[in-house]
């Protein structure tokens, strides 16, 4: 069995006290997600994580302690891939997406992310995010 692992980040900001989510669609097969992507050698995940952000949308971040959730599914027959998510909230929302990779992004309410991210593994981070933003929910 074969290995892969990336890192990325749930993205959120404050708008009139309403917290949206930045979701990104992936330009190979259209999927919605988070940015995220593999890791180079010498980097930790934290640092996967900021850099693959900022090459897929431009924002610069900095991440927030405390929240580290590791999803796992299969890609392949014989490959399983880790994906390590953190959180980040931005102030400056200006995205610039990468169009080699990325083909749109939408700012969306923890709502409707629910019902545009493809992947369950998302939808569960998603969730997790949520309530560490919201602990009394």
């Amino acid at each position: 069995m074969y290995s892969e692992k990336s890192c990325g980040a749930v993205i959120y900001r404050k708008i009139s006290g309403y917290v949206e989510f930045l979701c990104i669609s992936d330009r190979n097969d259209g999927h919605w997600g988070f940015p995220k992507g593999h890791v180079e050698r010498d980097e930790n995940d934290e640092e996967t994580a900021v850099r693959e952000v900022y090459e897929e949308t431009g924002l610069q971040v900095m991440l927030i302690n405390g929240f580290k959730v590791s999803v796992e599914y299969l890609i392949k027959e014989e490959t399983i891939k880790e994906v390590i998510f953190f959180l980040s909230k931005v102030e400056d929302e200006t995205v610039h997406i990468q169009l080699d990779e990325v083909i749109d992004y939408k700012w969306v309410s923890f709502q409707l992310a629910r019902h545009l991210l493809t992947y369950k593994t998302s939808k569960d981070v998603l969730e997790q995010a949520w309530k560490f933003i919201n602990p009394s929910q």
